[in-house]
C-alpha cells in the first residue's frame, strides 16, 4: 500500500472562519494528501465545522499580545514534536518558528505562506522595537524554509528581491457560485434586503479604512453591513452611536458558506484600506475575488495589485481612503446606472475566471513537486 503523505497546516485563528486554509485543505486532501489544520481555542469560538480533513484546535491561556504569541508558539512546537508529518506549512511569521525548527529536525518538507509583509501591518510596524524583531525573524524563516510562496505578484516580487529567492504566487480565489443559501442573520432587519447597501466583509481592524467610510456615511443615505469582527469593533460602533447612525449593522463572524446570501443583496462592496505600510500597499484581499465572484461592483484600493487585475476586468471604480473620495465615489455610482450596470456585468465575465477551481491547479503542483503523491 502506498504512504499517504501527511501535512500539517498552522494557523493562529480558531479554522471556522478561515476561507483561504479550508480551500487549500479541501483542494490537497482531494489531490491525495492526508491534511490537518492546527489552530486554537477561544473564548467565543464556535463549534468546529466538519471537513475533509483533521482539525485540531490548541487551548491557551493568553488571547493577545506577546504572552499569547510566546504560548502559542510553545504549545505549537510541542504538539508538532509528537505529531507524524511529511510536511509542516506554516502560514505566516506568527506560526513559522516551531514549524520550521521541527521541520529540521525531522529532516522534513518546510512550507511556508506568506499571507501579508508581517512585520510592515499597522499594529507591528507603529513598534519600531517589535518591528525589528519580526524582521529578524522574517530574514531567518526565508533562510530556513524549503518552499515560500504568497497570495500576490507584488509581494511574491517584494520577497524575492528581499531575499533573493523564488517565492510563488497561490491566489487567494473563492469557490465558483453554483448557488446561494438561504440564509439571513438575525442581526439584519428583513426590510434590507429590498434596500441597496453597502457592504463590507473582513477583519474590522486598524488601517482598513472603516473609520474614514462611516464618516462618510452621514453624507450618503445609504445603509453599511459589517460583516466580521476585529480589534476595532468596539471602536466602530462607538463611533456610529457619536454620529447617531442609524443604519450601520454589525454581524459579526458569519459562516464563510453564507457569505454570498448576504452579497446577493448588496449593492456595492467596500475594499478601501488605508495606505498603512508595505503589507497594504502591496495586497490583495480575498474580498476583492469574493465580491466579483457574487457579481458584486465594488471601491477598491488603487494599490498595484488592484490596478493590474482592473486592466483585466474593471469590476469597481478605485477610491482613495479619504472621506470626500469615498463620497464622491459612491455618488458617482448612484448617479450613474450605466457605469454601475457596465461593471455589474465585468464582475460576471470576471468570476468565470477568478475562482479557485482554474487557480487550485497551481497549488497542486507546487506540492507535488515537492512533497508528491505516489
Amino acid at each position: 500500500m502506498n504512504k499517504q503523505p501527511k501535512i500539517i497546516f498552522t494557523v493562529t485563528n480558531d479554522l471556522v472562519h478561515d476561507q483561504r486554509m479550508i480551500r487549500i485543505c479541501t483542494t490537497l486532501t482531494e489531490a491525495g494528501y492526508l491534511v490537518q489544520l492546527v489552530g486554537r481555542q477561544l473564548r467565543n469560538s464556535k463549534k468546529i465545522v466538519n471537513q475533509p480533513f483533521l482539525q485540531k484546535r490548541l487551548t491557551l491561556i493568553f488571547e493577545s499580545g506577546k504572552l499569547f504569541y510566546i504560548e502559542y508558539n510553545f504549545r505549537l512546537f510541542l504538539y508538532l514534536l509528537l505529531q507524524r508529518f511529511d510536511a509542516i506549512c506554516s502560514i505566516d511569521l506568527d506560526t513559522a518558528v516551531p514549524g520550521v525548527i521541527i521541520s529540521r529536525l525531522r529532516g522534513k518538507t518546510h512550507f511556508f505562506d506568506a499571507h501579508e509583509l508581517f512585520p510592515h501591518v499597522p499594529e507591528v510596524a507603529r513598534r519600531p522595537h517589535i518591528q525589528k524583531i519580526w524582521q529578524t525573524v522574517e530574514k531567518w524563516v526565508f533562510s530556513k524554509t524549503h518552499v515560500a510562496y504568497t497570495v500576490g505578484n507584488a509581494l511574491a516580487k517584494y520577497f524575492q528581491q528581499q531575499y533573493n529567492r523564488p517565492v510563488y504566487v497561490i491566489r487567494n480565489m473563492p469557490l465558483p457560485r453554483t448557488s446561494k443559501p438561504d440564509f439571513w442573520p438575525v442581526q439584519l432587519p428583513i426590510a434590507l434586503k429590498t434596500q441597496p447597501f453597502l457592504l463590507y466583509q473582513g477583519a474590522l481592524n486598524e488601517g482598513r479604512g472603516l473609520e474614514i467610510l462611516i464618516n462618510a456615511l452621514p453624507s450618503l443615505s445609504i445603509p453599511l453591513v459589517l460583516v466580521g469582527h476585529g480589534d476595532i469593533a468596539d471602536k466602530l460602533k462607538q463611533q456610529c452611536l457619536d454620529l447617531n447612525l442609524k443604519n450601520v449593522y454589525f454581524t459579526g463572524y458569519i459562516l464563510p458558506q453564507q457569505l454570498p446570501a448576504i452579497a446577493q443583496y448588496a449593492w456595492l462592496g467596500i475594499n478601501v484600506s488605508e495606505n498603512a505600510g508595505l503589507s497594504y500597499f502591496l495586497s490583495l484581499n480575498n474580498k476583492f475575488f469574493d465580491y466579483a465572484q457574487d457579481q458584486l461592483p465594488s471601491l477598491i484600493n488603487p494599490f498595484p495589485e488592484y490596478l493590474h487585475l482592473l486592466q483585466e476586468f474593471q469590476t469597481g471604480i478605485t477610491c482613495e481612503a479619504e472621506t470626500n473620495q469615498i463620497i464622491q465615489a459612491i455618488q458617482t455610482l448612484q448617479e450613474n446606472s450605466i457605469l454601475y450596470q457596465q461593471l455589474k456585468q465585468n464582475c460576471i465575465k470576471a468570476g468565470a475566471i477568478w475562482h479557485w477551481n482554474a487557480e487550485k491547479q497551481h497549488l497542486i503542483n507546487l506540492y507535488q513537486s515537492y512533497l508528491p503523491v505516489i
